[in-house]
């Protein structure tokens, strides 16, 4: 089994930063491909960045270009999301997910691992 612990939520004003972790635990030779999602108030979750285990190929959300980028440590089992000009609209519960495929998924469903997320907060 593998274990995601997600910290760095919080609250910031609009046009601020964050930087979200994901700490990776257990049986991390099984952990490839990993991912943020994140769920908004009322909607469903949604994919917001992948990143390959070498870390040169990573995805975004088209709401989040620009002004989110992942990251990954591997030899730390640690995976980043900084994220910079923060909107309302970002506000949400991130959460990480991980699997055991070499190829970046945007779908929730094709991971198999997640935490338990942690909330960023928004304000005007």
């Amino acid at each position: 089994q593998v274990q995601l612990v997600e910290s760095g939520g919080g609250l910031v004003q609009a046009g601020g930063s964050l930087r979200l972790s994901c700490a990776a635990s257990g049986r991390t030779s099984s952990v490839y491909t990993m991912g943020w999602f994140r769920r908004a108030p009322g909607k469903d979750r949604e994919f917001v960045a992948g990143i390959a285990w070498t870390g040169s190929n990573t995805y975004y959300a088209d709401s989040v270009k620009g002004r989110f980028t992942i990251s990954r440590d591997n030899a730390k089992n640690t995976m980043y999301l900084q994220m910079k000009t923060l909107k309302p609209e970002d506000t949400a519960v991130y959460y990480c997910a991980a699997d055991g495929t070499l190829s970046v998924h945007t779908r929730e469903s094709e991971y198999d691992y997640w935490g338990q997320g942690t909330q960023v907060t928004v304000s005007l």
